[in-house]
């Protein structure tokens, strides 16, 4: 059964039909999904979620791009949310240059916060950098992120800086962007990164694969990047299903 590592089922593209969408994951061959908070909001509907379907588990944290929103009071209520049963991680945090909705240094600042509070709770973390390669490999390096486990969602950077993240223990985070025809990069990083070290993720409800690009992501689209995965590693589409689903059973303590 496949196991997505980063969805947000909260998103509200999912408003007209959510509930029947996840209710029909199993038949579709999707076992575990992991929805991952990016907004305060989306954290609260995040611990929803999680509460109502078994299959569904919690991650929470404040994407860089909505930190403004951070205080330390708000900071004691995401620590309180992981005494829950089925939180797993703190994420997805981390830094994105892109949009640059926030100032870097408050991103900084609330990526190393975060980073804390998964030391302190014992959490793996979920990375996300976007055009911001070299600050987040510097922060995680001088904050000793090699303490903690964790996934660095949606890689886009170089294989000198996967390795340098597999030598410090993290995972790859691999979804539909590896499907398109003009991701040479991603594709080189799925033949060079060891299986074990990678994750299947969708994103969802952005990111979705060949033949379905541009359109809604699901979970059970990872199917597309399963069979991509297995064509570039040259092993069966099982063997990346399982061993995908076994990397992240291992690194979210399920």
């Amino acid at each position: 059964m496949i196991f997505d590592s980063h969805a947000h089922y909260d998103d509200e593209a999912f408003e007209p039909d959510r509930d029947e969408l996840l209710e029909s994951m199993a038949k579709l061959g999707v076992g575990t999904i992991i929805n991952v908070g990016a907004s305060l909001r989306g954290v609260r509907d995040t611990v929803k979620l999680m509460k109502k379907y078994s299959f569904i588990y919690g991650a929470v944290g404040v994407h860089p791009d909505e930190v403004g929103d951070l205080d330390e009071t708000q900071m004691i209520w995401l620590r309180s949310l992981c005494m829950e049963e089925k939180t797993v991680a703190i994420g997805e945090i981390g830094l994105d240059y892109y949009w640059n909705k926030e100032n870097h240094e408050v991103q900084k600042h609330w990526f190393v916060r975060q980073m804390d509070l998964a030391k302190e709770v014992g959490f793996p973390i979920i990375v996300h950098s976007r055009d911001a390669a070299r600050d987040t490999l510097d922060i995680m390096k001088s904050e000793r992120a090699d303490a903690l486990t964790g996934v660095i969602h949606c890689y886009s950077y170089s294989k000198e800086h996967a390795r340098e993240y597999m030598n410090m223990g993290y995972l790859l985070g691999i979804g539909g962007v590896a499907t398109f025809a003009n991701a040479k990069k991603l594709k080189e990083i799925a033949a060079y990164a060891p299986l074990d070290y990678i994750l299947l993720e969708t994103d969802c409800p952005y990111l979705a694969p060949e033949p379905h690009r541009g359109e809604r992501n699901n979970s059970s689209y990872l199917t597309f990047v399963a069979r991509e995965i297995a064509r570039i590693k040259g092993v069966s589409y099982e063997t990346v299903v399982e061993t995908t689903a076994e990397n992240a059973r291992r690194l979210f303590g399920i």
